[in-house]
């Protein structure tokens, strides 16, 4: 018998479209050839100069450039909104969901402090966490 995750009962989260993930501190958001593409598409781009205008290469890996105040090149300042929401790199749609994140209970209140969405909205079932948590590992 498994024992059942702290948050066994599920986690509240409701993106509140504030861009505040998308904004602030220096991190990277990692990319894989597929999210490129689907990138570079969705802005009507060859994937070479997708990753000339966008994509830095860190070590082996490749990220989204940054804007020197640490927000994400893709994220629209005066709309408050990513560039390319509807296929945008499977971090970001993972969020709040990383396993830092739901790591313990004191994890997941840091979270809520940076994320006005985490903590309201619909109840997220263990099982989904646990799916959405297995895709990436942040």
């Amino acid at each position: 018998m498994s024992k059942k995750p702290w948050y066994g009962e599920g986690l509240r989260f409701q993106c509140t479209e504030c861009g505040d993930c998308c904004t602030g501190a220096p991190g990277y958001v990692w990319l894989n050839k597929a999210e490129i593409e689907a990138m570079a598409a969705a802005l009507e781009l060859e994937v070479p100069a997708f990753e000339e205008q966008y994509v830095c290469l860190v070590g082996i890996r490749k990220s989204l450039l940054e804007r020197p105040d640490g927000d994400c090149i893709l994220f629209d300042g005066q709309t408050r909104r990513c560039e390319v929401y509807h296929v945008r790199p499977r971090q970001c749609r993972t969020w709040p969901f990383w396993q830092s994140n739901v790591r313990t209970p004191a994890a997941w209140a840091e979270a809520r402090q940076a994320c006005p969405g985490c903590g309201r909205g619909r109840l997220v079932p263990p099982d989904e966490i646990e799916r959405i948590v297995a895709i990436i590992k942040v």
